[in-house]
């Protein structure tokens, strides 16, 4: 791939992603009935990292008490190690990286919270041919589990991959379980989904077309779940336990997050990285819950491997 090749790939990608940005945040707001806000930014001069980026977020609805879904195009002279773990020969390498990114917290405790992003990276080494890879996916986090929505997400998301070879959905939807897996905590962090990264196979067009592909089904993933959860009665019990089990996201998040290395290692905004997190959330210490509860089922039923389809 010649750098002129890669202008127009960069070029391509950024329009798709700043599309679906739109169509996911207008998706959602139509669903709340409360406007995003829109944080256009650009990093200074001098910085590490240059480029700039769109933060919107949504926060206080009735549906989502934080909704964010951030796009960035960012550049900089050496990639981070969190970029090459399997690439050690592009380490320290000028790149070009962009993507969407979002995180979905709701109010009501029986509606699960969301991750997707989708995302590429150029880099360059010198003397070498720029090289282009993606990587992303979503998964699906429930504070009370439902076998029917479980089945729903990973449906949509084996859907997704079929066109790009039977192996893909099992493959990512493994990968998506061991990246998820809070080793010291032996327990998954949710349902699951698909993940994937460092993503080339069959060149530029197939991967983005991949991309794509995930970042096109999210919508279709995850909004029927939230209609068929968003009115269900709860009370200060499950708040209470939606509180302390958005403390193993943020746990996740800021321990083990390669997206949130990547960005805090190469210098980036920390205001749109931690738009993953939750307004509220609480800890306790060596909590346990009683068996028979639904909140033990969680543990014991969702919070396993698990084949949903």
């Amino acid at each position: 791939m010649t750098a002129a090749t890669t202008t127009a790939t960069v070029a391509s990608v950024r329009s798709y992603l700043l599309d679906l940005q739109a169509r996911i945040t207008t998706a959602i707001a139509a669903i709340d009935g409360t406007r995003f806000l829109e944080d256009a930014w650009t990093k200074a001069p001098g910085e590490a990292l240059q480029g700039s980026g769109i933060t919107r977020i949504l926060e206080g609805g009735p549906v989502f008490e934080r909704a964010g879904c951030g796009f960035s195009h960012v550049s900089g002279l050496r990639l981070p190690p969190s970029a090459t773990q399997h690439r050690p020969e592009l380490a320290g390498a000028p790149f070009e990286a962009m993507g969407v990114s979002l995180v979905f917290h709701p109010r009501n405790p029986y509606v699960p919270t969301v991750h997707m992003n989708v995302r590429m990276i150029a880099a360059t080494a010198a003397g070498q041919a720029p090289v282009c890879w993606f990587g992303g996916g979503m998964d699906l986090t429930p504070y009370y589990g439902y076998d029917e929505d479980a089945v729903h997400f990973h449906t949509v998301c084996r859907q997704a991959l079929v066109p790009f070879g039977a192996d893909k959905y099992p493959r990512f939807k493994t990968w998506c379980d061991e990246y998820f897996y809070l080793k010291h905590r032996s327990e998954q962090r949710g349902v699951g989904g698909v993940f994937f990264d460092d993503f080339s196979e069959g060149g530029f067009d197939n991967g983005f077309a991949m991309m794509s592909s995930v970042g096109d089904a999210f919508l279709e993933a995850y909004l029927p779940i939230v209609k068929r959860r968003r009115d269900s009665p709860y009370g200060e019990r499950e708040r209470d336990f939606q509180l302390y089990r958005r403390g193993r996201y943020v746990e996740f998040n800021l321990v083990w997050d390669r997206g949130t290395h990547f960005g805090l290692q190469s210098g980036g905004r920390s205001e749109s990285i931690l738009l993953s997190m939750p307004p509220l959330v609480s800890w306790s210490y060596n909590r346990t819950t009683e068996p028979g509860t639904p909140e033990d089922d969680l543990y014991r039923k969702f919070l396993v491997r698990k084949d949903w389809v």
